[in-house]
């Protein structure tokens, strides 16, 4: 079907319904961003630093935290901007842009998700073999297919939202260039489109999920056969803070992206992906630090030596004057 485009801009209403919050909003969400940029940040460097933390669970920790950086960096400071401006506009590749690195980076992590299920399935059912089933370029291997499966699903759904014709409303009803806001603009988006943009997203949602399920099915069933209780409860202990973190990704998620839609729901859905673009990325690394001693202990390290980097430098600057 040939292209029949007539807006070149779409405006990102948002939260213009809120106008008395707009100042609120603002500072709220950018220490919240400031907020995730930290954590993040602490949970890569407190990583890499540390030698007792180079194994494969934090490897991939590693790579969520670096993934879920980017995603709110494509959509915070852009809403931020979109508070403070009066005028909210977004021209069409850049709508694009924005659709496709957040949709990219989102699939992404999903599948790290994957992998970091299969990783504890992997510790629980072989421990003696662990190392040599989870090799550093096995764990490399999983998580560029991570980010290559996240961005090709991408591709495709930017692909079939913008090759649709846009010649009639250009207003989002959204903060950001989300798929449902946009595709309803269009004035030639019919079921056969709406199934495969639903086919996607369920790929990416629903299999990558399936995935995690069968590698915690089987945990279960290692885990319920083990004599002691002790060993029962460190072995589930090892995957509490992942499991926490999947029930909330994939529980504001799948509302989201898996339900049907209809112009009624945009206000729903901007309100729940505020949920999942500021404060599950918050979430998560509170979630990993407050539930895992080892990351607690590596975290403090990091902050420790951070504050001696900066006496010291305050110290030089000081004897300098």
């Amino acid at each position: 079907m040939d292209n029949h485009t007539t807006v070149s801009t779409f405006l990102l209403l948002g939260f213009s319904s809120f106008l008395d919050l707009q100042d609120l909003l603002f500072v709220m969400v950018f220490f919240s961003h400031v907020t995730i940029l930290a954590a993040n940040v602490s949970i890569m460097v407190a990583v890499k630093l540390n030698h007792s933390l180079h194994i494969p669970m934090y490897f991939f920790l590693c790579g969520l935290s670096f993934s879920e950086t980017c995603t709110t960096v494509v959509i915070i400071p852009r809403m931020l901007v979109d508070l403070l401006s009066d005028s909210k506009s977004i021209s069409i590749p850049e709508c694009a842009t924005q659709m496709f690195f957040f949709f990219g980076l989102s699939g992404n992590n999903c599948f790290i998700m994957a992998a970091m299920s299969y990783d504890r399935y992997t510790a629980i059912h072989n421990p003696l073999h662990y190392s040599i089933l989870m090799t550093p370029k096995i764990c490399f291997q999983l998580m560029m297919a991570a980010w290559l499966v996240g961005f090709l699903v991408s591709v495709c759904i930017v692909t079939i939202v913008f090759n649709l014709s846009f010649c009639d409303s250009n207003t989002i009803q959204h903060f950001f260039c989300d798929i449902s806001p946009v595709v309803h603009l269009a004035c030639d988006y019919t079921l056969s489109y709406e199934i495969a943009i639903f086919v996607l997203s369920a790929f990416v949602l629903v299999g990558s999920f399936i995935l995690i399920m069968i590698s915690y099915v089987f945990i279960g069933s290692i885990v319920m056969k083990m004599p002691s209780a002790k060993g029962r409860y460190k072995a589930f202990s090892t995957c509490s803070s992942h499991l926490t973190v999947v029930c909330i990704h994939y529980g504001f998620a799948g509302f989201v992206y898996l339900r049907p839609k209809n112009s009624d729901s945009f206000r729903e859905d901007m309100l729940m992906a505020v949920t999942y673009t500021v404060l599950t990325p918050l979430l998560n690394p509170i979630v990993y630090s407050l539930r895992n001693k080892e990351m607690q202990i590596a975290l403090r390290m990091t902050v420790n030596s951070a504050n001696r980097f900066i006496l010291q430098m305050v110290n030089k600057r000081t004897l300098n004057i």
